[in-house]
């Protein structure tokens, strides 16, 4: 048999590829608009042509055999220069275009980057933004999007990452919360008043464990998976909360307590290296880069910050 006629093709690889990243066979067919039998027939027939397992099949899905890991790099090269040669010869040098998938976290999402991008979709009309508003951190190994905004970076593996921000979260409480509690002159004076913070075993990140940098275990009167019930809550008067500058509505229903307290932490952002090299992308990361240097306050109380 001629050699060249064992070669799998690209589409296959795709295939292989997208059921890699989804981990079952309706996950993939999602991904690839398409019947789940035909990811299956795809895999099978690529199985055939390697005379190799790819995947142990199971009832919670499909995990990559010790060939099928071997296969995975090789693949996303053969990916990556798919896309870039579909990039450069769409003419994209000069504009970007396609779909780029963003991840960022729930209210830095709602709050800063969706009013973002409307003047960049507007400045590409043939970009697409899928933006994941998550509770979470975007998982960039199985592709979940093309670039995210984390607070851990990637330890491992081929990435671009770059430190977007440093941000603090400040504590804050309702005026009708502070009228009806004793006054907060000092530190030692926060350990007699409620708290609203995170659900701590369904933490996305330890860097949200920021309340146990009060010196004394608060008092968590209502905690939530998400900011944006905290905010509410707290804008309800149910306790204090410590939150980012970018967080806090600007109708006077949170005010700012102690500011000479605070925690902080760094936003970063991620991208695949493949990915990177593509025109949308770097679109995308260079103006989440640029707006979040031109926008200090978002992240820090005061400008004396940034020098």
């Amino acid at each position: 048999m001629d050699s060249m006629n064992t070669l799998p093709e690209w589409t296959d690889l795709r295939f292989f590829l997208e059921l890699a990243r989804a981990g079952t066979l309706s996950g993939a067919s999602r991904r690839l608009a398409v019947e789940h039998t035909t990811v299956a027939r795809r895999i099978d027939r690529l199985e055939i042509q390697l005379a190799t397992t790819l995947f142990d099949r199971s009832r919670e899905g499909y995990e990559l055999t010790e060939m099928g890991q071997a296969l995975l790099p090789h693949a996303e090269a053969m990916e990556s220069a798919a896309l870039a040669a579909t990039e450069q010869l769409g003419g994209t040098e000069v504009a970007a275009h396609g779909v780029v998938r963003l991840g960022v976290p729930e209210v830095f999402g709602v709050r800063v980057v969706a009013p973002l991008l409307v003047g960049l979709l507007q400045t590409h009309p043939d970009l697409s933004i899928d933006l994941l508003v998550l509770p979470r951190f975007a998982n960039l190994a199985n592709r979940e999007a093309d670039l995210g905004v984390m607070l851990d970076p990637p330890s491992t593996g081929r990435y671009m990452i770059t430190r977007l921000a440093s941000f603090r979260f400040y504590l804050y409480a309702s005026p009708a919360y502070l009228a009806r509690h004793p006054p907060i002159r000092e530190h030692a004076d926060l350990a007699r008043h409620d708290f609203v913070d995170y659900v701590q075993d369904r933490l996305a990140s330890r860097e949200l464990s920021y309340l146990n940098e009060l010196g004394f275990t608060p008092r968590r009167r209502l905690c939530c998976t998400g900011m944006t019930a905290q905010v509410e809550a707290a804008s309800l008067g149910m306790g204090l909360i410590m939150a980012p500058p970018y967080a806090v509505p600007d109708d006077g229903r949170l005010v700012p307590v102690l500011d000479q307290f605070f925690a902080e932490r760094s936003f970063w952002l991620a991208a695949p290296t493949d990915l990177y090299r593509l025109q949308r992308v770097r679109a995308v990361w260079n103006l989440l880069r640029e707006y979040s240097d031109r926008q200090p306050s978002l992240f820090v109380h005061g400008r004396e910050e940034r020098r």
